[in-house]
Parts: structure tokens; C-alpha cells; sequence
């Protein structure tokens, strides 16, 4: 069995923990299957947090790459060193307006170059940037380009706060965007709520909270993982495919869901009219 469990995750939980209580869950049923989420959520962000069960965990990086939706809320006026509510707080610059913030928006849009959060799990010289900063070390993480679809600001929450939605390329780091923010408004800022409200195909309304899952019912919410690929469907008789052979194939270039008697398999690529075996998901 393999597929997707799509987990609502709370404020608090760390990725790794909502992985472990769904082990627990399926290994009844399932024995030591593997099990892995689709890109992870900082421990005091919530919402949508695709885990991937059976095969389907090979997808990883697949699931990286996809556009995904955040809500945000950011406090300016302050700022933290770790850019959210964990950090130790350090006060200074005005609060802008409602108008202020809308007014340097456009600019964030696009293809960007971010330098990510010191307190991350980004990499710099064989360590965490978490593990650096919590050593007391100096140092500067080097910046990321992302895709930035959309920002828009939805609204003032406090008198000191603005609540945004994000629309962009997986790998952003949504703190960096309230110390960026403040700093073209010349003041300071970091991140107090975040909610992920879409991943891919995952979205908050098909999103279950783990509390409701049990050894009884979780098989009942299991997404087939052929039906958040949006590749087309490619039936294959040839056998020799199935033992990683690559055939002949009349189609276009490109990623396709391949199907064996009418059950899904796996994904193929096809290249220069020869189809090969890509990932085995059944």
C-alpha cells in the first residue's frame, strides 16, 4: 500500500514528529514501510505537511520543487535573531502603514535572490546554520534564488502587525521576508504566525489533523499517489520495461504515469523516442 497521508499540522510539532506518530500508525498494517514527509515545516509554523507512505516517500524531491501558499504574519518594529517568536528580541525602527507596506511588495516579486535565516537548517561548510548560530560563530549564509509568484498583503492584525499571503517556489524562507520587508522600509521586522495553506496538489482542505487518524481509520485518507502526479497516463505491455529495460515509445519528451494492466506503476521518462523507468511507486 502506498500513497499520501496529507497532515494539518500544529503549531509546535516538529516535522519529524508528525513522520514518527504516522509510523506508529500504519505499522500494524504495514510493518516497517517507509515513510517520509514531503518538505518540512518549521516547528512553529502549521498546516499542510504531505507525508509520503510506502513508495510514495520516493518522491521527495519531486514534492521540493512545487509551488507552494503561506500565510504569514509579521511584526515590525522589532526584530529576533532567529526572525520568528523563538528568538531574543531586539526593539528599534518605526512601524510603517498599511500603504508604506504595499508600496515595496512589487519588488519581492519575481525571480529573487534571498539569503535565508542564520538560524536554519541551510548548510555552510559542513554545518546546520543553526548549529553555527547557536555556537556564538559570525558568519553569512550565501544567498538563494526563488521564484516569488505572488505577495499580497491581506490585512493589519495589530497595531504593529500585517498578515501576508505567499505564493512561491519551494525553498523560500518566509522569515527572510519580514527581515527583507522591514529593511526596505527602514525599520525591522520578523515573523510571528505562519500557516502553510498549500503544497502541490496538497491543500489545507483536503488536510487531516493528526489527532483524527487511528490504526483503524488511517487507510481511509490515504491520497493514491498516481493522483497528485499531474503527468499523462501511458499504458506499458512491453515487459522488458518492468525489468529496466528501456523500449521504444511513440511520444512526446517529458515525465509520464505509467500504467501495467490498468494499475499504476510508477513514473517513465521519455527521451528521443525511448522510454525508460524512472521511479517504481506501486
Amino acid at each position: 500500500m502506498t500513497g499520501f497521508l496529507n497532515i494539518d499540522k500544529l503549531r509546535g510539532d516538529t516535522s519529524t514528529y508528525v513522520v514518527n506518530c504516522v509510523k506508529r500508525l500504519i505499522r500494524p498494517a504495514l510493518g516497517k514501510t517507509s515513510c517520509g514527509h514531503m518538505g518540512t515545516l518549521d516547528p512553529l509554523a502549521s498546516g499542510v505537511l504531505p507525508v509520503g507512505v510506502g513508495n510514495a516517500a520516493r518522491l521527495f524531491d519531486y514534492f521540493l520543487k512545487k509551488r507552494k501558499t503561506y500565510r504569514a504574519c509579521f511584526r515590525f518594529g522589532a526584530t529576533t535573531d532567529t526572525l520568528d517568536m523563538e528568538g531574543t528580541v531586539t526593539v528599534g525602527g518605526p512601524v510603517p502603514t498599511a500603504e508604506e507596506v504595499e508600496s515595496v511588495l512589487g519588488g519581492f516579486v519575481g525571480t529573487i535572490d534571498q539569503i535565508p535565516p542564520k538560524f536554519s537548517a541551510r548548510c555552510l561548510g559542513g554545518k546546520r546554520g543553526y548549529e553555527l548560530a547557536r555556537s556564538g560563530a559570525e558568519f553569512e549564509l550565501p544567498a538563494k534564488r526563488v521564484e516569488i509568484y505572488s505577495l499580497t498583503l491581506l490585512g493589519q492584525t495589530d497595531a504593529d502587525e500585517f498578515e501576508f499571503e505567499i505564493v512561491c517556489s519551494g525553498g523560500t524562507y518566509i522569515r527572510s521576508f519580514a527581515r527583507d520587508i522591514a529593511e526596505k522600509l527602514g525599520t525591522l521586522g520578523y515573523t510571528t504566525a505562519l500557516r502553510r495553506t498549500a503544497s502541490g496538489y496538497f491543500t489545507e482542505e483536503n488536510a487531516v489533523p493528526l489527532r483524527l487518524l487511528t490504526e483503524e481509520n488511517w487507510q481511509n485518507y490515504l491520497i493514491p499517489t498516481d493522483m497528485v502526479l499531474p503527468f499523462a497516463v501511458m499504458e506499458v505491455e512491453d515487459e522488458r520495461y518492468f525489468h529496466g529495460v528501456r523500449i521504444p515509445a511513440e511520444a512526446p519528451d517529458g515525465t509520464y504515469k505509467i500504467y501495467r494492466e490498468g494499475s499504476f506503476y510508477g513514473t517513465g521518462i521519455v527521451e528521443k523516442g525511448t522510454l525508460r523507468p524512472d521511479k517504481k511507486l506501486c
